[in-house]
């Protein structure tokens, strides 16, 4: 009897540049709604979340600039969209949350990843304070100085 390894790694897409970006305060779990064409491209590992941002319209949340890339054998009748504006869903309680926090000045909603839950995709969304450019700087500078700590322990260790 065979049976299917579990995978570990149920990551699709991460947003790299939200962490950079902005100091995240909040993290909801939200579902996507997909068509078809995107979730085989999602399995294929055809997205793109770094320009993506999160809206609020008329107590629903919606996802634009999330680009899925369709794949060369999509279906001829079904024309693909790669930008197109998905919808979120998340608990009304949840949703009237991030709508009061992020009328607040400096607040925005970001996705953060993609990924597998469940067989359904999901995307985690953040709420984030946007940093400023000194802020910026120092993750940089830290960045750099652990970089070199580790080449210097790397070469002393030989």
């Amino acid at each position: 009897m065979a049976t299917k390894k579990p995978n570990t790694d149920s990551r699709i897409a991460e947003n790299k540049k939200a962490g950079f970006n902005y100091f995240i305060e909040e993290r909801f779990e939200a579902g996507m709604v997909l068509q078809g064409w995107e979730v085989k491209a999602v399995r294929e590992g055809k997205v793109q979340l770094t320009d993506g941002y999160v809206v609020v319209r008329e107590g629903e949340l919606f996802i634009i600039g999330c680009q899925i890339n369709p794949l060369k054998s999509a279906s001829t009748h079904v024309s693909p969209d790669a930008v197109r504006t998905k919808k979120l869903l998340l608990h009304k309680a949840q949703i009237k949350r991030l709508m009061g926090k992020s009328d607040q000045k400096g607040y925005t909603i970001v996705p953060l990843n993609l990924h597998w839950k469940a067989g359904k995709v999901k995307c985690e969304i953040g709420l984030g304070k946007g940093k400023a450019e000194h802020d910026k700087r120092d993750v940089i500078k830290d960045r750099e100085g652990k970089r070199e700590v580790e080449r210097a322990m790397k070469v002393h260790s030989r």
